[in-house]
């Protein structure tokens, strides 16, 4: 009887309770911070701390902009009972996603000019889609943003029907009044039209700069339109960075995207002199989310200005140096030691892409940053730009102090297994792409070899071999979307559906840190962001689904419902 008694009781206080207990709100209803925090409870809340195995969390406490408490659902509410209780409703929490390496001068040309991407990101499958697209596009919108061109993004040679570049001939269709360039998805190849090459005073007599090439046409040196590397970075630079009066419609725009996709640190690969931009943006308190630029070598100038720190003002901060080594595999500008099976456009058999800096120069900007103790970005698609990285560190190493440099290895598409060897020795992070297995898979099986292809991006391969790694989206090489980097990574799914190298494969988990938690770690930020515990900053994101639960196959459709910096709501899905 005594023993029912007590139950009894126990049952009744516990009834009290709940019956006395605050509601939650449901987390779309809130956006800032309540006076005395903000408690997270009722879903999913993958912390990202801890080994191997997934640990979630009940509740999480945030208040003054930082994780307060992570735990138990009871002790939390203890801790906070004046808090804003918010109800996730069966939701997912993650910490806030940091995108490996990605362009955010280049998100808002994105939002503004006319998508060419293919399917499944945009609708241009052919070359009358994107003679369509284009047209479409200068209708709506006219060309005052774009400093009177019509401007395009993201044309894929590879999975365009006709698996070719457009030509000047093909964007004279379009217009031969008004200048075109169209920008292919890798970000390293641009086309103009007739009148675009007459604008840009580029004609039979106009020589390739080194390391670029300026294609022709057939028995002719007249230009065919297509600019490679070199040749073409002038003229993306030129045309695809807005102009002053149009550079915060560009920078919001861009800034809306990555929000949408849950972003709440995001880099710029290359700054030049669009670093003032970001500055005039930043001073103007208009970033919502964390900004680094890594400068071109040419801009070593700012790195003696207040923004070159390690701390954020104002969301943005100088994170280093970045220098560009070769091309682009999908475009076959990547530079090898051995040919490619098919060489491009106006190239011979035994063609293996080519150098875009000579060694002096990469030895020049590694030394400088060995010099200011800067991290420098290395984009090394090739084995031959790895090789020519790797011995620029090995010389440095001999001439400096060590120290906790964390130099980055961008993309390593096309790196061998002994050049992991040396990411792991000289302490080199490495920042993949396997996005690169849906999008040119089936293509890389065409251009490299069906072996060589499916052991891209191997990033299983480089965290047994001791090398700390992330991913990241090149955007917008291809769209911002986090999710995608998850899909790809777990999957390597190609387009067709061919598993493109099932060993190199990451679990869920693995994935989901390669964003979050490594992602802080290659910027040297672990111990301020990345995963969700006390004295963090409350950087999060809500998803509608948790991406370690769900079919592998069904990641890319997760919807990211809300974007929270440092305790504030900065995105929620409509």
């Amino acid at each position: 009887m005594k023993k029912l008694i007590k139950t009894a009781l126990r049952f009744i206080l516990v009834t009290a309770i709940i019956a006395c207990a605050k509601p939650g709100k449901n987390f779309t209803e809130v956006t800032q911070e309540g006076k005395n925090g903000t408690l997270y409870y009722g879903g999913d809340i993958i912390t990202a701390e801890g080994g191997e195995t997934p640990e979630y969390a009940e509740a999480v406490w945030v208040k003054d902009g930082k994780i307060a408490f992570v735990g138990n659902l009871k002790e939390a509410e203890k801790l906070s009972p004046d808090a804003e209780r918010v109800d996730l409703n069966g939701k997912t929490m993650t910490p806030g996603f940091i995108d490996g390496h990605a362009h955010f001068a280049g998100f808002g040309a994105q939002a503004v000019t006319a998508n060419l991407l293919a399917s499944p990101d945009g609708k241009c499958n052919s070359m009358n889609d994107l003679i369509a697209e284009l047209k479409d596009w200068h209708t709506k919108n006219g060309t005052d943003k774009t400093k009177g061109w019509i401007l395009g993004m993201g044309f894929d040679d590879a999975v365009l029907k006709e698996n070719r570049f457009p030509t000047r001939e093909d964007l004279d269709k379009v217009s031969k009044d008004i200048p075109i360039c169209v920008l292919h998805i890798s970000g390293h190849f641009c086309v103009l039209n007739s009148k675009g090459l007459e604008v840009m005073n580029i004609n039979a007599q106009t020589k390739a700069v080194p390391g670029g090439v300026i294609r022709r046409l057939p028995n002719s040196q007249e230009p065919n339109g297509v600019l490679e590397e070199n040749t073409a970075t002038p003229v993306i630079f030129k045309l695809f960075f807005p102009e002053s009066k149009y550079a915060e419609y560009y920078m919001d725009k861009g800034q809306e995207m990555a929000l949408s996709y849950g972003y709440t640190t995001l880099n710029e690969g290359k700054t030049y002199e669009n670093h003032l931009q970001f500055v005039e943006y930043a001073k103007k308190g208009k970033l919502k989310l964390d900004l680094l630029s890594f400068l071109d070598p040419s801009m070593a100038k700012f790195l003696d200005s207040e923004w070159n720190s390690t701390k954020y003002t104002n969301h943005y901060r100088i994170g280093g140096l970045k220098i560009t080594l070769d091309g682009s595999p999908q475009g076959r500008t990547a530079w090898r030691t051995i040919p490619y099976l098919i060489p491009p456009d106006g190239q011979k058999t035994g063609y293996k892409g080519y150098a875009q800096m000579t060694d002096e120069q990469v030895q020049s900007a590694v030394d400088l940053a060995y010099q200011r103790n800067l991290q420098i970005k290395a984009h090394c698609n090739g084995d031959a730009a790895g090789d020519q990285f790797i011995k620029a560190i090995h010389n440095a190493e001999k001439k400096f102090p060590k120290q906790d440099r964390r130099h980055i290895f961008i993309h390593g598409q096309l790196i061998r297994k002994d050049q992991i060897d040396s990411l792991a020795k000289y302490q080199i992070f490495g920042s993949f792409f396997p996005m690169h297995t849906f999008y040119w898979g089936d293509w890389y099986k065409k251009i490299i070899g069906d072996k060589a292809a499916r052991e891209i991006s191997p990033v299983q391969s480089a965290l047994k071999k001791g090398v700390h790694i992330n991913t990241h989206t090149d955007a917008p090489v291809a769209l911002p979307n986090m999710m995608m980097i998850l899909w790809t990574s777990i999957n390597r799914q190609s387009r067709s559906g061919d598993i493109m190298g099932k060993e190199e494969r990451l679990t869920p988990y693995q994935a989901l840190k390669a964003i979050t938690i490594w992602g802080a770690y290659e910027f040297k930020e672990e111990n301020l962001k990345g995963s969700i515990k006390k004295g963090k900053l409350a950087d999060l994101v809500i998803l509608d689904q948790n991406p370690l639960k769900i079919d592998p196959l069904k990641i890319k459709d997760i919807s990211v419902l809300q974007t929270i910096k440092e305790g504030k709501a900065i995105y929620t899905k409509k």
